[in-house]
């Protein structure tokens, strides 16, 4: 699908998703707005009944609404008005599932649904996490404890799957136990003019979009203690594709805007357009393919990032032996950044870690494999402003050792898993066809590393590249074992 194609399909998603044909009052069915009463019950059979009586809204008022899980039908839209919040149960028993994966509101292979208003979802994920913990601990529940903290039975806020034509608009999401708002394997998906706030715990995703198709996610603002917009690929045989993020604001303890952390499918047509990234610990935009999947026709453009870890992230890597992922035709333009000399993070809740300290501020990175190289990535009208003060104390690489890198393809991707980097500005490895246009680069103080440097890079481009940097370098691009690399003057 062409870009053009893309940008029709998603502005036409949200007129896609039929209106709903009558509301019915929550109280109809017994449901309490005392903040005590337990509605799981009373919510269930009204979202049941609307669905079988030919579909509607089940309209909630001023109030606080305590339940466990709901499932979602066909037909439904769950309508808060200004000053109507559902809360989670802080019961771990209170919690259903969809598959495998527990959450507050879950849908299953439904269409034409949707939560919509000014009201919130609350779901007491703090308090829910530690009782989770409590009875880990009693032995009533069973799950492994990572760093004393509970994984895959902390319910989401929001978990669809297998859904086509979903509304997501105006709703305040908070205190999630896990991740907040999930679709997998959806196909028309509109997530419009949400707030997120979701660092109440650790691992608090905001919004995560698995394997699927036509997703517009705009006008929303997300503050995560993990990854803000996060566009993840679960299946082998799926892709995430035909994707459309515009007009964000994100803050993360985590990433800003990622893909790739779980990447087997592939990733496709994604358009992400004028967003904001902010006191963001680790990189404003991450994209990798580290478990074999091809990720083909990205568009980053108009993207400001200020008080962030790191600008940009490519990579590629083998978590699994003999998959080995495949990037090629990243356009990156329009990028302002600025990177400070402290943890951009500090003082929140929940805090990004401190890891490999102290240690130089990293470079950008578009880091491929020696036999599975990024291709064809374009990155134009760039600006990053970098604090520099390099200490060649912490763990110099010298320029003639930089093979000595390791290529740790197994890892986790983030930006800073290869530790020292011989760069402060980009580091480029194991790439073909790289081209930067009218790219400026600005460093507070004098470094001891390369603006720039190239390790087996075939076809290197730079036009108008600036580099800012007191006693600057002369020479600011340094080439390794890397051939057709141009720097126009």
């Amino acid at each position: 699908m062409k870009p053009s194609k893309l940008m029709s399909l998603v502005l036409l998603l949200g007129l896609s998703i039929p209106l709903s044909a009558k509301d019915y009052k929550a109280s109809m069915f017994g449901i309490k707005s005392d903040g005590v009463t337990l509605n799981t019950t009373s919510i269930q059979k009204g979202i049941d009944f609307i669905s079988e009586n030919g579909g509607g809204r089940l309209v909630f008022y001023v109030g606080r609404y305590l339940t466990g899980s709901i499932f979602l039908k066909d037909n439904v839209t769950i309508q808060l008005q200004e000053g109507a919040v559902i809360v989670g149960s802080t019961n771990p028993f209170d919690y259903q599932k969809a598959l495998k994966q527990p959450a507050l509101i879950l849908a299953y292979n439904v269409k034409n649904i949707g939560i919509t208003g000014m009201g919130v979802i609350d779901g007491q994920g703090f308090a829910l996490a530690n009782n989770i913990i409590d009875m880990v601990y009693k032995e009533v529940i069973i799950d492994k404890l990572i760093d004393d903290r509970p994984g895959a039975s902390r319910p989401f806020d929001i978990y669809f799957r297998e859904c086509t034509n979903v509304m997501l608009r105006g709703i305040t999401f908070k205190d999630p136990c896990a991740w907040t708002l999930v679709t997998d394997q959806c196909k028309n998906v509109v997530i419009d003019k949400v707030t997120l706030d979701s660092k109440a715990y650790w691992n608090n995703d905001g919004i995560d979009i698995v394997d699927c198709d036509s997703v517009s996610i705009k006008n929303s603002y997300i503050d995560a203690s993990d990854d803000g917009i996060c566009l993840k690929s679960h299946d082998t045989n799926a892709v995430c594709q035909n994707i459309y993020v515009y007009n964000n604001t994100i803050r993360s303890s985590a990433n800003g805007i990622k893909f790739g952390t779980a990447s087997y499918g592939g990733f496709k047509n994604i358009k992400i357009i004028k967003n904001v990234v902010f006191d963001t610990y680790r990189s404003a935009i991450t994209i990798s393919a580290v478990d074999g999947a091809t990720v083909d026709n990205i568009i980053v453009d108009s993207l400001k990032a200020i008080n962030t870890g790191n600008a940009i992230f490519l990579s590629i890597g083998e978590r699994q032996k003999g998959r080995k992922g495949k990037m090629s035709n990243v356009n990156i333009s329009n990028l302002y950044v600025e990177i400070p000399a402290t943890k951009p993070d500090a003082g929140y809740r929940y805090e990004g870690p401190v890891e490999d300290m102290p240690r130089n501020i990293s470079p950008a990175g578009i880091v491929g494999m020696p036999d599975a190289k990024i291709e064809n990535v374009s990155l134009k009208n760039i600006e990053i402003h970098y604090p520099g003060g390099g200490n060649a104390n912490f763990a110099k690489v010298d320029l003639d050792k930089i093979d000595s890198i390791p290529e740790v393809k197994g890892k986790y991707p983030e930006f800073s898993m290869f530790k020292e980097l011989p760069a402060w500005g980009f580091y480029i490895r194991h790439a073909n066809n790289i081209t930067f246009t009218h790219v400026t680069m600005i460093c507070d103080k004098p470094d001891f590393r390369m603006p720039v440097v190239l390790n087996d890079v075939q076809g290197a481009t730079f036009k108008t590249l600036t580099i800012t940097e007191p006693g600057g370098k002369k020479d600011p691009v340094y080439s390794h074992k890397s051939t057709r690399v141009v720097v126009e003057k």
